[in-house]
């Protein structure tokens, strides 16, 4: 396996800090953190490069972090519902996925991608779940989310879970 050194331009969770030269495999360099702008190679150009402008990039990292703390802020207690099909058992005929939550956020007014929820695998039932959304490598929020077979149905699951919350 190929690897190969490069300059941190964000923090990158499990990888390193900004300025931080780390290890990474070819590919996750080249098909990842470059086209992002998230690394450079390591080079003496881009090692100068990196010096030169050390504070604008940590000045741009705080700046997208505090927008990130914002946008957390304001989905602290953010809620959301999806409305599938599903069987008398409960089983969805389908799944609900990244995309599908990521399209529910921004009909809610948040500019959420699929990259940006940890979901480790597709929901195939019924019921309520917390989901983790990272805002900026170091700003994440969890959301919950009801899948049910109609809005009603959603709002009272969500009801029911922030009961239990409450009892405990």
């Amino acid at each position: 396996m190929e690897h190969l050194k490069v300059i941190l331009l964000q923090k990158v969770g499990r990888l390193g800090n900004v300025g931080e030269i780390v290890s990474v495999k070819l590919g996750f360099a080249r098909n990842h953190l470059f086209p992002k702008k998230i690394a450079l190679r390591t080079t003496k150009e881009s090692i100068k490069y990196f010096e030169d402008q050390k504070e604008q990039i940590e000045a741009a990292n705080a700046a997208s972090r505090a927008d990130a703390m914002a946008v957390a802020e304001k989905m602290k207690d953010f809620s959301i519902s999806i409305v599938r099909q599903a069987s008398d058992k409960g089983h969805l005929y389908g799944s609900v996925s990244c995309r599908d939550l990521a399209v529910a956020m921004k009909g809610a007014g948040f500019s959420v991608t699929p990259g940006q929820i940890d979901l480790q695998a597709p929901i195939k039932s019924l019921g309520v779940y917390n989901v983790s959304v990272t805002l900026h490598p170091e700003v994440s929020i969890m959301v919950k989310l009801s899948v049910a077979k109609s809005e009603e149905e959603a709002g009272l699951q969500i009801q029911e879970a922030l009961e239990k919350i409450i009892e405990v």
